[in-house]
């Protein structure tokens, strides 16, 4: 089984779509093996539906996800930071000079895709697939797959 953190903290642009779906799957895989948040760059006023409605899907409640700006988190006070996106990337790269472990997950962003309504959900559970089976990759398996 791969090191758990003490804690970690997602990171996109908006913190509406892939950064709290990282840090729900998370929560949901590990309990309270370790802490889980996220924020973005910038913060939108609100989570975005579809994201919800795939993470309800698999048991996890988003809609009451409220998106906060770097600002206000103290990255510091977690030892892995994971950028979902380029922008993130470029945003926390010089933590690593504090002693905080960056990794970079370039996800893909569901919000990009176009057509049918179901098209654009099954972007959405795609992106929640690809999270899960980054999460699981680099943290172990959750306590109830051994």
């Amino acid at each position: 089984m791969s090191r758990l953190p003490a804690s970690v903290l997602y990171v996109c642009a908006m913190n509406r779509v892939r950064s709290p779906m990282a840090a729900a799957l998370t929560r949901k895989l590990y309990s309270d093996a370790f802490p889980a948040e996220s924020s973005g760059l910038q913060a939108s006023e609100e989570v975005d539906l579809m994201a919800a409605a795939v993470m309800q899907e698999v048991g996890v409640d988003l809609f009451d996800h409220k998106p906060r700006p770097m600002e206000g988190v103290h990255p510091a006070a977690f030892n892995v930071v994971i950028a979902l996106s380029a922008e993130a990337r470029a945003a926390v790269e010089t933590l690593e000079r504090e002693g905080i472990e960056i990794d970079y997950w370039p996800v893909s962003d569901p919000t990009l895709e176009e057509g049918s309504r179901e098209q654009r959900l099954e972007a959405y559970r795609q992106t929640r697939r690809e999270l899960e089976s980054r999460i699981t990759a680099r943290f172990g398996p959750p306590p109830e797959w051994e």
